[in-house]
């Protein structure tokens, strides 16, 4: 995910005054320095040839006053900042048009929920803050919803790939509880961390002794009473191989002991090699390319998309980006492969995330549109609400009511 469960995140904005317009800034000079301005403009207009010797009704170019270069500099910056703007918000402007004109439309038939949906859950299920109670609890909300699949947060992995037992020291009893209020339920151990990609701590997925580390704390897990090992590992760049190498391994110790393999996978570029600009522009190339996501998504049992934090200011312009990244990934994933699209179960508001626009309705609407468009048949498919912590009635009903019903 984009945080360690449970850790706050907020966007506090500062309100400005208003400014007075230029206009009205003349009219309220005093000296009447406003209409002189209006005077000297009206001279400038008369630019016409002259007899280069002063004569006539015209003013000749060397004669004007001191201040005349510095007017029309200012007004060729006017002009180059608007070119500017035009130049950067015109494809802003309509790459959002065409999200919002992706949103429109009905779903196909049948685009409801396949049984395969799952949840992530926090860190209190294993560290002996939950209680029988809390999983009879858990077992009433779900028995009727498409989830199958538990991530609960069993991590974080240390950077060196390590995982002490302490981590999830109720884990046997967690599984157990699950398995007795709701037979169908799976478990898996969400496990993550950050990567060193981006700053000078984290883990290093590009040593060996790092990346075993991994493979022996899947194990671990596993051994536990886990049924599944989920990965989200970030920020984990498109392109690398080490990732790839991780899963190669990751698979062969899951499928030795029938358990999952899933990852939690970041977005897909939007238009083609869209993650290398952002990369070379902030440093942060929050996208995949779509031939990267294919590789992991045939390296696993499960990939899930983490479809929000999208920077999306509308519900409508979401909800069509969420159906373009559900087309994008259903064309690259096997189908032996379920693909679950992420659902914002929470509320933020701060740059990258809107809580009026990212709305668990429109990220439903979204990926009924997408699946319909691009493979309203797929069986491996379904949605993975984030997180069990900070969900809302709200989130429920729109869940339920939208994909479930």
């Amino acid at each position: 995910m984009r945080r360690s469960p449970g850790r706050p995140s907020a966007h506090t904005g500062k309100e400005t005054g208003p400014t007075r317009s230029p206009a009205r800034a003349g009219d309220e000079d005093a000296d009447g320095s406003g209409r002189q301005d209006e005077r000297e403009d009206e001279h400038e207009v008369d630019d016409g040839p002259g007899d280069g010797h002063g004569g006539g009704e015209g003013v000749a170019r060397g004669e004007r006053g001191p201040g005349e270069p510095g007017k029309r500099w200012r007004r060729w910056v006017r002009r180059g900042a608007s070119a500017v703007v035009l130049l950067v918000l015109g494809p802003v402007l309509v790459a959002e048009a065409t999200l919002r004109v992706n949103y429109l439309g009905d779903p196909a038939g049948g685009t409801h929920t396949r049984g395969k949906d799952a949840l992530w859950l926090g860190h209190a299920w294993v560290d002996g803050r939950k209680t029988d109670a809390d999983v009879d609890a858990l077992g009433r909300r779900l028995r009727d919803t498409g989830i199958r699949d538990l991530y609960v947060h069993a991590g974080p992995l240390e950077h060196d790939g390590t995982l002490p037992a302490s981590a999830y020291a109720r884990a046997r009893w967690f599984t157990t509880a699950v398995h007795r209020e709701a037979p169908k339920l799976r478990v898996q151990a969400w496990l993550g961390d950050v990567l060193a990609g981006e700053g000078p701590d984290g883990m290093r997925l590009d040593r060996a002794a790092t990346r075993a580390a991994v493979v022996r704390s899947t194990r671990e897990v596993l051994a536990a009473g886990f049924e599944g090992a989920h990965f989200d590992l970030e920020p984990l760049h498109s392109g690398d191989g080490d990732y790839l190498a991780l899963l190669d391994a990751l698979r062969a110790v899951t499928r030795a002991r029938h358990a999952q393999l899933s990852v939690a996978a970041h977005q897909i570029d939007p238009v083609p090699g869209f993650h290398a600009f952002w990369g070379a522009t902030t440093g942060h190339p929050k996208w995949w390319s779509q031939r990267f996501f294919g590789e992991v998504a045939r390296r696993v049992d499960q990939i899930a998309v983490m479809s929000y934090d999208t920077m999306q200011p509308l519900q409508s312009t979401y909800g069509g980006y969420v159906a373009q990244q559900t087309s994008l990934a259903l064309e690259v994933t096997p189908a032996s492969t379920d693909l679950l699209m992420g659902l914002p179960f929470y509320r933020e508001n701060r740059f990258g995330h809107w809580a009026h626009a990212e709305t668990v309705a429109a990220a439903v609407r979204g990926v009924r549109l997408g699946l319909s468009r691009t493979d309203a048949d797929r069986a491996n498919f379904g949605v993975a609400a984030y997180v069990d912590f900070a969900a809302s009635e709200t989130d429920w009903t729109s869940y339920e009511e939208g994909w479930v019903r």
